[in-house]
């Protein structure tokens, strides 16, 4: 059996915040104590990215990918008893303990095994691997894969001076949001091609150290902390290898695809990455500038705004390049 795309979609919170009041805030949070005050225009002239979505105070991630969940399954006229495995895949999550995954399923009221996957941003890419493999050798017929992104909780807005924003930079592209896909055996079509590569000698050039066994308590270490532009060349030092391989193994090329989802963390470096990989430029589903870096839920929300769009549908082949501090790149290729 192949494992099927069947339904996606994305939930976005209502408040957004746009990159000039991102600025604001930093200026008058840091002002009291003489921090510093960010150039006008710095954030959206270096991102390309207007505005980014905030979720409420009393909601969780757990909240955004329950919301994208009801919809993927309102969409195929199923009840929550419908699921057999649901996998939160997300770099946020409620608690430490337990997986958000049991949360997620208690607010949605399904009764399956359930379980956390979490590789930073291709997180939700790696929760399609697993739920594909899972299908592929017969352990579960339908599988829920949904993901709650909340950096917001993260942003660092008191900022000391030039140095210590440059550090926390990557924090100010992120945004909230949930999305979520129902993956379930077919006969034919589905889930035809993944791969996934790491350069983890990277892993300290972008972070959130908080909670873990290194920085347990501090909350100086409650904010994200990274250096884009060594990030950006980790990447590319990664190669494209991985991705022109997909195509040589497949036989197809970019434009055999209706849209090619990549993660989208600044606009700059997504025209770089297209570049390089000599993606057509029709067949990018551009999020970004009014739906900031959503982090895992980045490809999904291409996807569903794809499929919103009817610039994909059934019979259709889509592909999934993922890219994720750590760093992890990864490559997934389906028929709809």
């Amino acid at each position: 059996m192949r494992a099927r795309i069947a339904a996606v979609a994305a939930h976005l919170p209502e408040r957004t915040v746009t990159s000039a009041e991102v600025e604001a805030r930093i200026a008058a949070e840091s002002a009291a104590d003489g921090g510093y005050r960010p150039h006008p225009t710095i954030v959206e002239r270096m991102t390309g990215i207007r505005a980014r979505h905030v979720m409420r105070d009393d909601e969780q991630a757990s909240d955004l990918a329950v919301a994208a969940a009801r919809d993927v399954l309102a969409q195929r006229g199923l009840q929550p008893a419908g699921v057999d495995l649901l996998i939160f895949g997300s770099a946020s999550q409620d608690l430490i303990e337990p997986a958000t995954a049991h949360i997620v399923a208690a607010k949605l009221g399904a009764a399956c095994p359930v379980f956390d996957v979490k590789n930073a941003c291709n997180s939700f890419l790696n929760g399609l691997q697993m739920a594909d493999a899972l299908i592929r050798t017969g352990q579960h017929e339908r599988v829920l894969v949904c993901t709650g992104e909340s950096p917001s909780r993260a942003v660092r807005w008191k900022v000391r001076d030039r140095a210590q924003f440059v550090d926390a930079f990557a924090g100010y592209t992120l945004s909230d949001g949930g999305a979520a896909a129902l993956v379930e055996a077919a006969p034919d079509g589905g889930i035809f091609y993944r791969d996934f590569a790491a350069v983890s000698s990277a892993w300290r050039v972008g972070t959130l150290p908080a909670g873990g066994s290194m920085h347990p308590r501090d909350p100086e270490y409650t904010y994200f902390s990274g250096d884009g532009r060594r990030l950006k060349d980790a990447f590319l030092a990664g190669g494209s290898e991985i991705f022109t391989t997909a195509l040589e193994k497949t036989g197809l090329a970019w434009d055999d695809f209706a849209v090619v989802a990549v993660h989208q963390v600044t606009v700059p470096y997504l025209e770089v990455l297209r570049s390089v990989l000599g993606v057509p430029a029709d067949r990018l589903v551009v999020t970004l500038p009014e739906h900031g870096n959503v982090a895992s839920a980045s490809l999904p929300l291409q996807l569903a705004t794809a499929l919103a769009e009817g610039r994909c549908g059934p019979g259709d082949r889509v592909a999934m390049i993922g890219l994720a501090g750590g760093i992890s790149l990864g490559v997934l290729f389906a028929e709809l």
